[in-house]
Order: structure tokens, then C-alpha cells, then sequence
């Protein structure tokens, strides 16, 4: 008799058991639940991906400091200024062409400022092309 007793407890334990994992299983698959989970999980994946996309912007903004440093390094932009002008340079092409050695030398066919000879006039005719 208490065998019996034993499995018919048992086997009632089972029955309320599997019925009550089948209805929450039912109750998932529901839409509204199934939306709700759907939603839930695309809110915790967004602030992950927010997180990560954070994560990345500070880091390409803490490395293109650093790599702006070593170029300004390597450039000499970061050095410190100096406080004398480096000497003027003559250049050519802002000379004064009006001194006396200027004339002299030897003649160029395309410059009129300076002659071979000054009897000679210029070779160079711009108007031959028209």
C-alpha cells in the first residue's frame, strides 16, 4: 500500500511539475512576451554598442593627441620659439636691378633690362606672333 501511496505521489509531483514548465513556456511564447523580450535585449545590445563606441572614441582621440605630439616633436612645432629673426636672405628675383653692376654681365635674350650691348636692341619682338 505504500508503494502505491509512493507512485501515485510521484507520478502527481510530475504531472504538476511538466504542466506548470509547459505553461511558462507558453506564456514566453506569447507575442506580447516574445516583443517584450525582443525589446529588452535590443536596449541591453544598444548600450553595449553605445559602451564599445565610447570606448572607441576616446581612444582614437587619446592616440591622435599622442601621435600629434610625436609629429609636432619630429617637425620641431612644439619647440620653444626663439627669440632672435634669422638674418634677411637676398633673393634674385627682389633685387634692384637699377645698380650699376646690373648692366654688366653677360646679355640674356629674354630680359630688355639687360642688354649685350646698349646700342642693341632686344631680340625678343612679341609682336612677330601676331
Amino acid at each position: 500500500m505504500f508503494r502505491r501511496t509512493f507512485w501515485f505521489t510521484t507520478g502527481v509531483a510530475a504531472g504538476v511539475w511538466a504542466t506548470t514548465k509547459v505553461n511558462r513556456k507558453l506564456k514566453q511564447l506569447t507575442p506580447e512576451s516574445l516583443a517584450a523580450t525582443a525589446a529588452n535585449k535590443a536596449i541591453e545590445a544598444g548600450g553595449r554598442l553605445k559602451d564599445r563606441a565610447v570606448g572607441f572614441a576616446l581612444d582614437v582621440r587619446d592616440n591622435m593627441a599622442r601621435r600629434e605630439a610625436e609629429l609636432g616633436d619630429a617637425l620641431g612645432l612644439n619647440a620653444p620659439v626663439e627669440r632672435e629673426l634669422p638674418p634677411p636672405r637676398r633673393l634674385a628675383a627682389i633685387e634692384n636691378h637699377d645698380g650699376a653692376g646690373y648692366a654688366e654681365g653677360p646679355a640674356h635674350p629674354m630680359n630688355p633690362h639687360r642688354p649685350a650691348n646698349p646700342n642693341q636692341t632686344n631680340p625678343y619682338n612679341r609682336n612677330e606672333d601676331h
